[in-house]
């Protein structure tokens, strides 16, 4: 897993549009296929058909997003980046994630977050959650969702693949939570920093790269 500083730098730092998955060209498809093979095309196909079939739900449907966009992600096989890509940090596009079914659990939790976003999700609904996994003693990464700005947040998570209220993920210390809005402590309801921290990233500014290229 990614370190947490840079993971924190990294959702800070969203300032762009965001990519258009629900048009994905044949030309990027062709793409994905020639980097991952037919299965992998077809998963990011599916993917994208998905986000097309959830946006034209009206009104939409925060629940249904939820569940599908989780067990979507959650199907992918979570492995070490060491073992994946042959680095100890990699930060893998949604579209990379699919496309080779794999990844650990910020690919899932970035995957999950560009999903919702890219459905009409108010970002303000959705904070990356840096939390230790208790039962593991590691450090871990879950996607959280607030109805509102005083819920009790939902937890979206690729080890307990249900999606559940916080109260009952007792297995989970939260640590930090963040969006492209700003930075909290747990359990705090006031962001404790905002900033753009992208020119200090160089690895965002990548990534970001990435994904624009992907979809030409």
């Amino acid at each position: 897993m990614q370190y947490v500083a840079l993971l924190l730098a990294f959702f800070l730092s969203y300032a762009i549009a965001v990519p258009d998955y629900k048009a994905i060209s044949n030309q990027a498809l062709a793409r994905v296929e020639a980097r991952f093979g037919p299965e992998g095309r077809a998963r990011v196909s599916d993917w994208s058909d998905l986000l097309n079939e959830l946006g034209s739900q009206v009104p939409p449907e925060d629940a249904k997003h939820l569940r599908e966009v989780n067990d979507y992600f959650n199907q992918v096989d979570w492995v070490w980046d060491i073992d994946h890509w042959g680095t100890e940090d990699y930060w893998a596009t949604p579209i990379e994630t699919l496309g080779s079914n794999g990844g650990d659990c910020e690919d899932f939790s970035i995957g999950k977050y560009f999903s919702l976003t890219n459905l009409g999700m108010d970002a303000s609904k959705l904070r990356i959650t840096y939390v230790k996994a208790l039962d593991y003693d590691l450090a871990h990464m879950v996607l959280a969702y607030y109805e509102t700005p005083s819920s009790e947040p939902l937890i979206l998570d690729n080890i307990n693949k249900t999606i559940l209220p916080a109260s009952q993920r007792a297995d989970l210390l939260p640590v930090y939570s963040f969006n492209g809005e700003g930075l909290w402590l747990a359990k705090s309801r006031s962001r404790i920093v905002k900033g753009d921290l992208s020119k200090n990233l160089p690895s965002w500014g990548g990534l970001k790269d990435k994904m624009d290229a992907e979809l030409l």
